[in-house]
């Protein structure tokens, strides 16, 4: 039996030690989606994996999520996605009161471009700084800039009464 190099200790162990927080992310990322999140984070540690050796170690945790945004962004795009997902029509009121604040949260960032979802969830979720964010979606920080207040704005036209308490 062979054993695992230096290399495949360190990646197990950074998995086991980031996975669910990577889920986390991506589920939001993917609208609550959890089946879907876990694909999504399953393709980024693919990537993650044969990128190991040229990733310094201080930059793996925001190298990691830019590999989950980047997945979810990509899954979005797809076109076998677009071709066989079907959808209702939304309804004409965005959430339901009673609803629990994860499903209420899910549902707002559903309505939300992929962009704009992911500088969302990654300053304001996740807590970033704008930096970090504009890293990971290898972007400039004005437009992480534009995009979170845009996503904010439009989350807000939806469901006032929850969201007057985010920045």
């Amino acid at each position: 039996m062979r054993r695992p190099s230096e290399r495949d200790r360190e990646f197990t162990d950074f998995v086991t030690a980031q996975r669910a927080g990577l889920v986390r992310t991506a589920r939001l990322l993917v609208s609550g989606d959890t089946a879907k999140a876990e694909d999504v984070v399953q393709i980024a540690l693919t990537r993650l994996y044969l990128s190991w050796s040229k990733v310094r170690p201080e930059t793996v945790g925001a190298y990691a999520k830019r590999c989950v945004v980047n997945a979810a962004i990509d899954e979005h795009r797809s076109v076998f996605r677009r071709r066989e997902q079907v959808r209702a029509e939304l309804p004409e009121v965005a959430v339901d009161p009673r609803a629990d604040d994860e499903q209420t949260m899910l549902s707002l960032l559903a309505t939300l471009s992929p962009g704009m979802r992911a500088a969302v969830v990654l300053r304001y979720v996740e807590g970033l700084s704008i930096a970090e964010v504009a890293d990971i979606m290898r972007c400039s920080e004005g437009n992480v800039k534009s995009q979170s207040a845009r996503g904010l704005q439009r989350l807000r036209d939806l469901f006032p009464a929850r969201l007057h308490r985010i920045a």
